[in-house]
């Protein structure tokens, strides 16, 4: 018997229509560059990215690699893969289901990023490596609670991993390094403490959350959560079609996804959407871009249009605009549209 505990399904969650859309969007591209979901406590944050895993179709990875090597790439490959490419072993890949690994508050950078075994090193001349959590997150979805209260340095470092998709570590000039891609999904609470400026650009969508405010779509919220913990097995398999419905979507925007081409008005409607709202630097344009494509796949739509355009911005934009001191991101999406549609018409 499974002692796994039960996992609340993810199209159950009642609204928090924007946090579930900035998931899907970050699994059909990763290179969309994860996503900071912010908001009170009990507004479903931690609920959505545990039950995200349940909806991921499974991924392929070398058989036998404690790094889980998604690709027979030779420069994606760890150096134990590479090793056995090098001596014409055939690399034979099984099917693994994605999952979410959690990194606790208390983690140090030698538990996030792994420990090299120097004095085995030097003694002989071979490396000695013990993986991490961003060893155990490739290919998978790397989820920090309360990451607003992580040390700096340590966000730093997985940031650093996200990006370039490798996991580098150096202790007394012996290097080592592995693949780490992965989908990051930060979660916290403003109301203790923000991330700094530099680190909220790092992440590719944000998304602010909060408590429902109709009186109907709160008592659901209830209903839902009690027939969970009444038998959430038979809540579960309420909704499993449901469930289906949207791993099969994931599948088909993955597909959908090469077949979407930024044209040259998307490129340059993405830098004017930024020029307009003063966003500095340009990470901001390829997100967007990036975004607009996932959102227009995910709808099963092979052109890119306003509403996929319009959805980008809501995600890539607010916590990259200037702001003065202790004010929040702000985007009034109606003068956006107004000012994009009008655009569009000249």
């Amino acid at each position: 018997m499974s002692m796994e505990r039960p996992v609340y399904p993810f199209s159950a969650i009642v609204g928090q229509e924007a946090m579930k859309e900035a998931l899907l969007m970050n699994v059909i591209d990763p290179s969309i560059g994860g996503v900071l979901i912010r908001g009170e406590k009990g507004t479903a944050k931690s609920t959505a990215v545990r039950a995200l895993a349940d909806l991921l179709p499974e991924r392929k990875a070398v058989h036998g690699c404690v790094y889980g090597c998604i690709s027979s790439d030779h420069e994606h490959l760890c150096a134990d893969c590479r090793q056995r490419v090098e001596r014409g072993e055939q690399i034979v890949f099984e099917s693994r289901p994605m999952r979410v690994v959690e990194l606790p508050l208390s983690a140090t950078e030698d538990r996030v990023a792994g420990t090299l075994d120097i004095e085995h090193a030097l003694t002989s001349g071979k490396k000695r490596f013990e993986p991490g959590v961003l060893a155990r997150a490739n290919g998978n979805i790397l989820y920090v609670d309360e990451i607003n209260l992580l040390d700096d340095h340590l966000v730093d470092l997985l940031l650093d991993a996200a990006a370039m998709g490798v996991n580098f570590v150096e202790r007394e000039g012996v290097s080592f390094s592995h693949p780490s891609r992965f989908v990051m999904v930060g979660t916290m609470n403003p109301e203790e403490g923000d991330l700094r400026p530099q680190l909220l650009d790092r992440f590719g969508l944000a998304v602010d959350v909060a408590g429902e405010q109709d009186t109907n779509r709160r008592m659901e919220v209830i209903r839902r959560r009690l027939a969970f913990e009444a038998d959430p097995h038979t809540f579960i398999s309420e909704y499993m079609d449901e469930q289906e419905q949207i791993t099969q979507a994931i599948i088909s925007a993955r597909e959908r996804l090469a077949q979407i081409k930024p044209d040259e008005d998307l490129l340059r409607t993405a830098v004017e959407i930024s020029l307009h709202l003063g966003v500095d630097g340009h990470r901001a344009d390829l997100t967007l871009v990036k975004a607009a494509i996932s959102a227009a796949a995910l709808d099963g739509s092979d052109t890119i249009g306003l509403e996929h355009i319009l959805k980008a911005a809501r995600l890539a934009l607010p916590h990259r605009m200037r702001r003065r001191p202790f004010e929040e991101g702000y985007l009034d999406m109606e003068e956006l549209e107004t000012w994009l549609v009008k655009r569009l018409d000249d």
